[in-house]
Protein backbone atom coordinates (compact mmCIF):
# COMPACT_ATOMS: atom_id res chain seq x y z
CA UNK A 1 0.00 0.00 0.00
CA UNK A 2 1.34 3.15 -1.15
CA UNK A 3 1.91 6.38 1.44
CA UNK A 4 -1.31 7.91 -0.11
CA UNK A 5 -3.70 5.47 0.38
CA UNK A 6 -2.62 4.51 3.67
CA UNK A 7 -3.01 8.61 5.08
CA UNK A 8 -6.73 8.01 3.07
CA UNK A 9 -7.37 5.12 5.36
CA UNK A 10 -6.09 6.95 8.18
CA UNK A 11 -8.60 9.38 7.07
CA UNK A 12 -11.56 6.71 6.85
CA UNK A 13 -10.84 5.63 10.56
CA UNK A 14 -11.09 8.45 12.07
CA UNK A 15 -14.50 9.30 10.67
CA UNK A 16 -15.66 5.95 11.56
CA UNK A 17 -14.29 6.29 14.97
CA UNK A 18 -16.52 9.42 15.03
CA UNK A 19 -19.65 7.78 13.91
CA UNK A 20 -20.44 6.50 17.35
CA UNK A 21 -20.21 9.55 19.33
CA UNK A 22 -22.09 11.65 15.96
CA UNK A 23 -24.75 8.90 16.51
CA UNK A 24 -24.95 8.88 20.61
CA UNK A 25 -25.42 13.19 20.19
CA UNK A 26 -27.56 13.73 17.55
CA UNK A 27 -29.69 16.99 18.57
CA UNK A 28 -28.23 16.73 21.95
CA UNK A 29 -27.34 19.86 23.73
CA UNK A 30 -23.69 20.45 24.46
CA UNK A 31 -22.62 23.65 26.28
CA UNK A 32 -19.35 24.74 25.42
CA UNK A 33 -17.54 27.40 28.10
CA UNK A 34 -15.15 28.91 26.78
CA UNK A 35 -12.69 31.25 27.99
CA UNK A 36 -8.78 31.24 29.01
CA UNK A 37 -5.63 32.01 26.65
CA UNK A 38 -7.53 30.26 24.08
CA UNK A 39 -9.84 33.26 23.69
CA UNK A 40 -6.32 35.77 23.33
CA UNK A 41 -4.71 33.45 20.22
CA UNK A 42 -6.23 33.55 16.88
CA UNK A 43 -5.48 30.68 15.63
CA UNK A 44 -6.92 28.77 18.25
CA UNK A 45 -9.95 30.92 18.69
CA UNK A 46 -10.60 30.04 15.09
CA UNK A 47 -10.08 25.97 15.75
CA UNK A 48 -12.30 26.21 18.68
CA UNK A 49 -15.43 27.87 16.40
CA UNK A 50 -14.12 25.40 13.67
CA UNK A 51 -14.90 22.59 16.11
CA UNK A 52 -18.17 24.07 17.54
CA UNK A 53 -19.55 24.75 14.34
CA UNK A 54 -18.56 20.90 12.90
CA UNK A 55 -20.69 20.16 15.88
CA UNK A 56 -23.83 22.00 14.77
CA UNK A 57 -23.29 20.86 11.42
CA UNK A 58 -23.11 16.93 11.77
CA UNK A 59 -26.23 17.25 14.47
CA UNK A 60 -25.24 18.99 17.71
CA UNK A 61 -27.04 21.50 19.40
CA UNK A 62 -24.04 23.39 21.20
CA UNK A 63 -23.99 26.62 22.90
CA UNK A 64 -21.10 28.49 23.40
CA UNK A 65 -21.17 30.36 27.24
CA UNK A 66 -18.14 33.06 26.67
CA UNK A 67 -15.65 34.51 29.50
CA UNK A 68 -13.41 37.26 28.62
CA UNK A 69 -11.65 38.18 31.25
CA UNK A 70 -8.38 39.32 29.81
CA UNK A 71 -10.45 41.43 27.43
CA UNK A 72 -11.72 43.10 30.43
CA UNK A 73 -8.42 43.62 32.31
CA UNK A 74 -6.77 44.67 28.77
CA UNK A 75 -9.52 47.93 28.47
CA UNK A 76 -9.71 48.47 32.00
CA UNK A 77 -5.82 49.24 31.77
CA UNK A 78 -6.34 51.39 28.85
CA UNK A 79 -8.68 53.81 30.88
CA UNK A 80 -6.81 53.41 33.82
CA UNK A 81 -8.59 50.94 36.24
CA UNK A 82 -6.87 48.36 38.37
CA UNK A 83 -7.87 45.13 38.00
CA UNK A 84 -8.85 43.79 41.57
CA UNK A 85 -9.64 39.99 42.41
CA UNK A 86 -11.31 38.51 45.83
CA UNK A 87 -11.96 34.68 45.72
CA UNK A 88 -10.42 34.76 42.25
CA UNK A 89 -14.21 37.10 41.26
CA UNK A 90 -13.12 40.21 39.74
CA UNK A 91 -14.20 43.90 41.80
CA UNK A 92 -16.51 45.35 39.65
CA UNK A 93 -17.69 48.84 40.38
CA UNK A 94 -19.48 50.72 38.25
CA UNK A 95 -16.64 52.16 35.84
CA UNK A 96 -15.43 48.28 35.76
CA UNK A 97 -18.71 47.39 35.46
CA UNK A 98 -18.98 49.48 32.04
CA UNK A 99 -15.98 48.47 30.72
CA UNK A 100 -16.60 44.54 31.10
CA UNK A 101 -20.12 44.88 29.50
CA UNK A 102 -17.95 46.69 26.41
CA UNK A 103 -15.24 43.95 26.28
CA UNK A 104 -17.71 40.86 26.69
CA UNK A 105 -20.25 43.03 23.92
CA UNK A 106 -16.89 43.15 21.58
CA UNK A 107 -16.11 39.31 22.13
CA UNK A 108 -19.59 38.05 21.65
CA UNK A 109 -20.27 39.76 18.13
CA UNK A 110 -16.47 38.82 17.18
CA UNK A 111 -17.47 34.60 18.15
CA UNK A 112 -20.87 35.63 16.12
CA UNK A 113 -19.05 36.90 13.12
CA UNK A 114 -16.68 33.69 12.88
CA UNK A 115 -19.29 31.57 13.26
CA UNK A 116 -21.29 32.88 10.76
CA UNK A 117 -18.02 32.87 8.16
CA UNK A 118 -18.23 29.42 8.30
CA UNK A 119 -21.86 29.07 7.06
CA UNK A 120 -23.70 28.41 10.48
CA UNK A 121 -26.18 30.83 11.65
CA UNK A 122 -25.72 32.48 15.31
CA UNK A 123 -26.70 35.04 17.89
CA UNK A 124 -25.27 36.46 20.08
CA UNK A 125 -26.64 37.35 23.84
CA UNK A 126 -26.15 38.50 26.88
CA UNK A 127 -27.91 37.07 30.14
CA UNK A 128 -29.82 40.60 30.48
CA UNK A 129 -31.50 39.11 27.07
CA UNK A 130 -34.79 37.62 27.88
CA UNK A 131 -34.88 37.22 31.53
CA UNK A 132 -32.10 34.18 30.75
CA UNK A 133 -30.07 34.72 34.20
CA UNK A 134 -31.27 36.47 36.81
CA UNK A 135 -29.14 37.74 39.71
CA UNK A 136 -28.32 38.68 43.57
CA UNK A 137 -25.34 40.48 44.30
CA UNK A 138 -22.65 38.04 45.81
CA UNK A 139 -20.66 38.70 48.69
CA UNK A 140 -18.21 36.45 49.02
CA UNK A 141 -16.95 35.90 52.58
CA UNK A 142 -19.52 38.23 53.29
CA UNK A 143 -17.82 41.20 51.42
CA UNK A 144 -18.93 43.43 48.90
CA UNK A 145 -17.14 43.60 45.52
CA UNK A 146 -19.74 45.70 43.90
CA UNK A 147 -21.39 44.70 40.98
CA UNK A 148 -20.87 40.96 40.36
CA UNK A 149 -24.05 38.87 40.36
CA UNK A 150 -24.73 35.25 41.70
CA UNK A 151 -27.12 33.50 39.89
CA UNK A 152 -30.47 32.66 41.13
CA UNK A 153 -32.73 31.53 38.12
CA UNK A 154 -32.09 30.60 35.14
CA UNK A 155 -34.93 31.16 32.29
CA UNK A 156 -33.77 29.16 29.43
CA UNK A 157 -36.76 30.45 27.00
CA UNK A 158 -34.83 32.11 24.60
CA UNK A 159 -31.99 29.58 24.24
CA UNK A 160 -34.46 26.81 23.53
CA UNK A 161 -36.36 29.03 21.03
CA UNK A 162 -33.22 30.10 19.54
CA UNK A 163 -32.05 25.93 19.29
CA UNK A 164 -35.41 25.59 17.47
CA UNK A 165 -34.73 27.94 14.78
CA UNK A 166 -31.45 26.19 13.81
CA UNK A 167 -29.40 29.23 15.42
CA UNK A 168 -26.68 28.61 17.42
CA UNK A 169 -26.58 31.03 20.98
CA UNK A 170 -23.46 32.49 22.19
CA UNK A 171 -24.31 34.09 25.56
CA UNK A 172 -22.04 36.80 27.17
CA UNK A 173 -22.12 36.32 31.06
CA UNK A 174 -24.04 39.00 32.19
CA UNK A 175 -27.22 39.03 34.63
CA UNK A 176 -30.18 41.22 35.82
CA UNK A 177 -30.89 42.00 39.68
CA UNK A 178 -34.77 42.03 40.84
CA UNK A 179 -34.42 45.59 40.30
CA UNK A 180 -32.44 45.77 36.55
CA UNK A 181 -29.49 46.82 37.61
CA UNK A 182 -26.52 44.86 35.58
CA UNK A 183 -24.13 42.44 36.93
CA UNK A 184 -21.01 40.79 35.89
CA UNK A 185 -20.80 36.62 36.14
CA UNK A 186 -18.45 34.31 36.43
CA UNK A 187 -18.63 32.62 33.24
CA UNK A 188 -17.79 29.11 34.60
CA UNK A 189 -20.85 29.74 36.70
CA UNK A 190 -22.71 31.30 33.79
CA UNK A 191 -22.46 27.79 31.75
CA UNK A 192 -22.67 25.47 34.29
CA UNK A 193 -26.43 27.04 35.15
CA UNK A 194 -27.76 27.07 31.95
CA UNK A 195 -26.10 23.68 31.04
CA UNK A 196 -27.85 22.63 34.27
CA UNK A 197 -31.04 24.87 33.18
CA UNK A 198 -31.24 22.81 29.98
CA UNK A 199 -30.16 19.75 31.09
CA UNK A 200 -27.22 19.25 28.71
CA UNK A 201 -25.50 16.02 27.39
CA UNK A 202 -22.39 17.83 28.05
CA UNK A 203 -20.97 20.56 29.17
CA UNK A 204 -17.41 21.39 28.45
CA UNK A 205 -14.88 24.07 29.94
CA UNK A 206 -12.13 25.30 28.05
CA UNK A 207 -9.53 25.93 30.08
CA UNK A 208 -5.44 26.50 30.37
CA UNK A 209 -5.45 23.39 32.25
CA UNK A 210 -4.84 20.02 30.75
CA UNK A 211 -7.48 18.55 33.76
CA UNK A 212 -6.89 18.02 37.63
CA UNK A 213 -3.76 16.13 38.54
CA UNK A 214 -3.49 14.48 41.63
CA UNK A 215 0.17 15.81 41.52
CA UNK A 216 0.14 19.84 40.39
CA UNK A 217 3.69 19.23 39.63
CA UNK A 218 3.38 16.27 37.69
CA UNK A 219 2.39 16.79 34.42
CA UNK A 220 1.46 13.17 33.62
CA UNK A 221 -0.83 13.39 36.82
CA UNK A 222 -4.09 14.06 34.80
CA UNK A 223 -7.24 11.95 35.93
CA UNK A 224 -8.72 11.01 33.15
CA UNK A 225 -12.62 10.75 35.40
CA UNK A 226 -13.60 11.84 38.58
CA UNK A 227 -16.35 10.91 40.17
CA UNK A 228 -18.31 13.80 42.64
CA UNK A 229 -17.22 11.91 45.56
CA UNK A 230 -13.91 11.00 44.65
CA UNK A 231 -13.95 15.68 43.23
CA UNK A 232 -15.06 16.45 46.88
CA UNK A 233 -12.57 14.66 48.66
CA UNK A 234 -9.79 16.09 46.32
CA UNK A 235 -11.41 19.71 47.51
CA UNK A 236 -11.42 18.62 50.80
CA UNK A 237 -7.74 17.52 51.17
CA UNK A 238 -6.79 20.66 49.28
CA UNK A 239 -5.14 18.88 46.23
CA UNK A 240 -7.42 20.58 44.29
CA UNK A 241 -6.81 24.18 44.64
CA UNK A 242 -6.37 27.99 43.63
CA UNK A 243 -8.48 28.41 40.23
CA UNK A 244 -9.23 25.02 39.34
CA UNK A 245 -11.05 24.89 43.32
CA UNK A 246 -14.11 27.18 41.89
CA UNK A 247 -14.12 25.48 38.95
CA UNK A 248 -14.48 21.71 40.35
CA UNK A 249 -17.29 23.18 42.28
CA UNK A 250 -18.83 23.92 39.36
CA UNK A 251 -18.53 21.00 37.51
CA UNK A 252 -19.65 19.28 40.77
CA UNK A 253 -22.82 21.36 40.85
CA UNK A 254 -23.77 20.72 37.51
CA UNK A 255 -23.30 16.78 37.41
CA UNK A 256 -25.74 16.91 40.72
CA UNK A 257 -28.11 19.16 38.42
CA UNK A 258 -28.66 16.77 35.61
CA UNK A 259 -25.70 17.55 33.05
CA UNK A 260 -24.47 13.87 31.99
CA UNK A 261 -20.80 14.86 32.17
CA UNK A 262 -18.94 17.83 32.47
CA UNK A 263 -15.29 18.03 30.84
CA UNK A 264 -12.06 20.28 31.59
CA UNK A 265 -9.92 19.90 28.79
CA UNK A 266 -7.23 22.62 27.59
CA UNK A 267 -8.29 25.09 25.36
CA UNK A 268 -5.07 25.54 24.20
CA UNK A 269 -4.86 22.00 22.43
CA UNK A 270 -5.81 22.66 19.32
CA UNK A 271 -9.04 21.59 18.37
CA UNK A 272 -9.82 19.80 21.79
CA UNK A 273 -13.33 19.70 21.41
CA UNK A 274 -13.22 17.39 18.38
CA UNK A 275 -10.16 15.13 20.35
CA UNK A 276 -12.42 15.13 23.51
CA UNK A 277 -16.03 14.28 21.94
CA UNK A 278 -15.01 12.12 18.22
CA UNK A 279 -12.33 9.97 19.47
CA UNK A 280 -12.14 6.65 22.25
CA UNK A 281 -9.38 8.16 24.68
CA UNK A 282 -10.60 11.61 24.65
CA UNK A 283 -8.56 14.81 26.36
CA UNK A 284 -9.05 16.28 29.68
CA UNK A 285 -10.73 15.05 32.73
CA UNK A 286 -14.45 13.93 32.81
CA UNK A 287 -16.29 15.04 36.12
CA UNK A 288 -19.05 11.82 36.26
CA UNK A 289 -21.70 10.61 38.85
CA UNK A 290 -20.67 8.47 41.73
CA UNK A 291 -23.22 5.59 39.79
CA UNK A 292 -22.14 6.21 36.23
CA UNK A 293 -19.69 3.78 34.77
CA UNK A 294 -16.39 4.28 34.44
CA UNK A 295 -15.10 4.87 30.52
CA UNK A 296 -11.19 3.71 31.56
CA UNK A 297 -10.29 0.49 33.47
CA UNK A 298 -7.42 -0.19 35.06
CA UNK A 299 -5.43 -2.57 33.11
CA UNK A 300 -2.12 -3.44 34.46
CA UNK A 301 0.42 -0.81 34.10
CA UNK A 302 -1.43 1.12 31.49
CA UNK A 303 -5.03 2.14 31.02
CA UNK A 304 -7.50 0.59 28.41
CA UNK A 305 -10.84 2.00 26.85
CA UNK A 306 -13.86 0.15 28.52
CA UNK A 307 -15.39 -1.78 26.20
CA UNK A 308 -19.36 -0.02 27.22
CA UNK A 309 -20.70 1.85 25.11
CA UNK A 310 -20.68 5.47 23.75
CA UNK A 311 -23.07 6.66 26.65
CA UNK A 312 -20.35 5.59 29.04
CA UNK A 313 -18.48 8.53 27.98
Amino acid sequence: MDSGMKKYLEKAQVLIEALPYIQRFNRKIIVVKYGGSAMIDQELEKQVIQDVTLLKLVGFKPIIVHGGGKEISRWSSRVGLQSNFINGLRVTDEPTLEVAEMALSKVNKNLVRMVESLGVRAIGISGKDGGLLRVDKDRPGGRDIGYVGEIKSVDVGVLLDLLEKDFLPIVAPLGLDDNYHTYNINGDEAASAIAKALHAEKLAFLSDTDGVYTDPDDPESVISEITISEGMEMLEDGTITGGMRPKMLNCIDAVKGGVGRVHIMNGRIPHCLLLEIFTDKGIGTAVINDDAERYFRAAGPGREKSHGTTEDR
